[in-house]
């Protein structure tokens, strides 16, 4: 612990205090593309440190919840321009910290931004609906009221824009919160948390707190004081979430991945479905829930989709995000690097075969991170592991499909449904595809990772539980209704 740097040492946030555990022990953060490189030292906190942070946010609801929803949106917009100002700056610490390229991790920054101008505005929209009675010497409406303390656990492949709109509706609709980040990316959500602490937030609004998920993580999920949790993660995570919640008859709301399919038919834009399958699945170094993972491809043109698919993913550059030219990152951590390849690996023993990549990137700075070469596989049945589990790295499989029903099934044949894409100049096919495909987000002639920050946000079957994220949806997560009836 003394050898710690203190600029590199980042502490918990509770009760608008910055403390460091009670276990004095820190856990470090590397740069996946050169893991000599220490980004930061984050606190492993105990339950006890846990504890501290529930009771802040529990001791602070009654204040926040009167403080009135205005006041609280004008605290989120001196946020958003604390946030603004800072922008290169944490931008450039996700790139070190999470592997995405700087201008990935610019716009990543910028959409948090205005993430939190939108729901600082909620602060000055209705809250609730007036109802006719049936006696007309009564006044009936509705009236939004805040849960009380609110749990946010956080993934690591989008360390602001997660955080934050889980964080910025909370805030607004009058709860207070405790954050708990991935590990992976502690440090990058410290300096968010670093400019809501300079907004002014009332002590024991805001709380954060770092350390490994089977401790705190669950210590926060198990919490009597805790109101509501809100997770994005893997899927058996959100299953122990979802059974504690429910257990104890709290709210939970759970995001857990997709296995996303985009349907290329006959008479698509072959070059704009290129464009939007390479986008969609290597931006992140394909580490996006919405990632576009299966590709089905009608038989009639799937030669020629091959060959530009192949071509146009040959041209990506590889290397530190924070370098000039560079397209593509590396994984995001060591353990993300190994599920990879195991995936890889899995493929090929499946009788899947390698069109491009599959390799590992070695030689000068490729040994010192975890580069993984853009990957496509071909001669995919749908009941391959590659076609079935969410692999979260820069993975495709090509599925041919003899029409668009068959397509259809194919996409739709995974326990996952969060995003879908297709790719046709066929307004039928295309009608049919959205009345057909089990996916929450459905996208025409775009790439499947893509989401309005003004929309709903989820997925259907394994993908996601509880109400959506983003836009007005959120309110229906964060409060519950009341009906007043008043008798003149």
């Amino acid at each position: 612990m003394k050898s710690v740097m203190k600029e590199k040492l980042f502490k918990n946030f509770i009760c608008n205090d910055w403390v460091e555990s009670v276990s004095q022990e820190t856990i470090k953060s590397i740069n996946p593309a050169n893991k000599e490189e220490i980004v930061g030292f984050v606190q492993n906190s105990t339950k006890e440190d846990l504890e501290k942070a529930v009771q802040a946010a529990h001791r602070a609801k009654k204040s926040w919840r009167k403080l009135g929803q205005v006041a609280r949106g004008q605290l989120l917009f001196k946020v958003a321009n604390i946030i603004e100002e800072n922008l290169d700056g944490i931008a450039e610490t996700m790139t070190r910290e999470m592997g995405k390229t700087l201008p990935e991790a610019k716009g990543e920054t910028a959409r948090g931004v205005a993430i939190l101008r939108y729901y600082a505005g909620e602060g000055m929209r209705k809250d609730g609906d007036v109802i006719p009675a049936t006696d007309k010497d009564a006044l009936m409406f509705t009236k939004r009221a805040p849960l009380g303390v609110v749990g946010v656990i956080t993934p690591w492949n989008f360390p602001v824009a997660i955080p934050i709109w889980k964080i910025a509706p909370a805030l607004v609709y009058g709860n207070t919160v405790v954050l708990k980040p991935a590990t992976e990316v502690a440090v990058t959500s410290a300096k968010v948390i670093e400019c809501f602490t300079k907004a002014g937030f009332p002590e024991g609004v805001i709380n954060f707190i770092t350390g490994s998920g089977s401790v705190i993580g669950q210590a926060l999920i198990d919490h009597p004081l805790l109101n509501a949790i809100t997770f994005t993660g893997s899927e058996g995570v959100g299953d122990v979430v979802a059974k504690s919640a429910a257990a104890r008859g709290i709210k939970f709301q759970l995001e857990m991945g997709g296995k996303n399919p985009v349907i290329i038919t006959k008479d698509a834009d072959l070059d704009a479905a290129v464009e939007a399958v390479v986008s969609g699945g290597f931006r992140s170094t394909g580490q996006k829930c919405t990632a576009s993972s299966r590709v089905i491809v009608e038989t009639s043109i799937y030669d020629a989709f091959r060959e530009k698919l192949v071509n146009s993913s040959k041209q990506i550059t590889i290397g530190d995000g924070l370098k000039d030219g560079i397209w593509m990152g590396p994984c995001a951590s060591e353990s993300q690097f190994n599920t990879v390849r195991k995936y890889i690996e899995q493929g090929k023993n499946e009788g899947a075969s390698l069109v491009l990549g599959g390799d590992i990137l070695t030689g000068e700075e490729y040994d010192k991170g975890f580069y993984i070469e853009p990957t496509i596989f071909e001669n995919v049945n749908s009941d391959m592991t590659i076609a079935q589990e969410e692999i979260f790295g820069p993975v495709i499989a090509l599925i041919k499909a003899d029409g668009l029903e068959e397509a259809i099934d194919i996409a739709n044949n995974t326990k996952y449904g969060l995003s879908a894409s297709i790719f046709t100049s066929n307004i039928s096919s295309l009608l049919e595809f959205i009345d057909e495909i089990d996916a929450g987000l459905v996208r025409i002639n775009a790439e499947s990772a893509g989401v309005e920050l003004q929309a709903p946000f989820g997925g259907m079957k394994a993908s996601s539980t509880g109400a959506r994220e983003q836009g007005e949806a959120a309110k229906e997560f964060f409060t519950s209704i009341k009906t007043v009836f008043i008798k003149g």
